[in-house]
């Protein structure tokens, strides 16, 4: 039988499947057009009439898992695009979100390394789909009467993602099954918290999350 012909979007799919599969096994310098081409099941000719460089191949791979994080961690939050929480109860989204970047971070942790490491040590990190939309959310929390005063957004948001993207090496390295990394990734979500609660926001104003927050306690 003769296998059915890749559409040119399936094709780019499946090659920037490929990408991500060798960046996050191997690293940027162990990427190759002519690998991805052979794990993607296609000759090299046509990966690159898609892509024609490798750099290409590593933006486009990045871009990807971007969106796919924006529209993971900020897709029913009710964030829009440029970062905006939209008619907000304020109290929901904070935890959600915190919970949202935990949880795909451990479940992900591939994808985050890709990320992580090549987006910040891009010429302009901020450019960023995924970044932008992470800082103008954090800015315009820090902006409301519920925060504290003379928070450095760029600053604040360039440390809890890089502990968001960083947490699953611990947890690859002492979770040997799901429930372990389940409890792990508690941990997180509750010192991410802790972090807003006293260091961002004004608790009082937030006595839910606080309560939330002395629910989930240490024993």
């Amino acid at each position: 039988m003769v296998a059915r012909r890749r559409n040119k979007s399936e094709t780019r799919e499946a090659i920037l499947a490929a990408a991500r599969t060798v960046l996050a096994s191997d690293g940027p310098d162990a990427l190759s057009l002519s690998k991805v081409a052979h794990l993607a099941g296609i000759n090299r000719g046509t990966a690159y009439q898609h892509f024609e460089t490798r750099e290409d191949l590593i933006k486009a791979t990045v871009a990807w898992v971007s969106e796919h994080l924006s529209t993971t961690v900020f897709g029913d939050l009710g964030v829009d695009d440029t970062g905006h929480w939209e008619g907000r109860d304020e109290e929901r989204p904070v935890y959600e979100a915190i919970a949202k970047l935990v949880d795909f971070s451990v479940e992900n942790p591939s994808l985050c390394r890709i990320w992580l490491f090549e987006v910040l040590s891009a010429d302009d990190p901020g450019q960023d789909i995924f970044f932008r939309q992470f800082k103008e959310s954090t800015k315009e929390l820090a902006e409301t009467e519920s925060s504290q005063d003379g928070i450095d957004v760029e600053a604040l948001s360039v440390i809890v993602l890089a502990g968001y993207f960083l947490w699953p090496v611990w947890v690859g390295s002492h979770a040997q099954t799901k429930k372990e990394r389940q409890v792990m990734a508690e941990r997180m979500r509750r010192e991410v918290l802790r972090l807003f609660m006293h260091g961002v926001l004004k608790a009082e104003a937030f006595p839910s999350l606080q309560k939330l927050l002395d629910e989930k306690a240490p024993v």
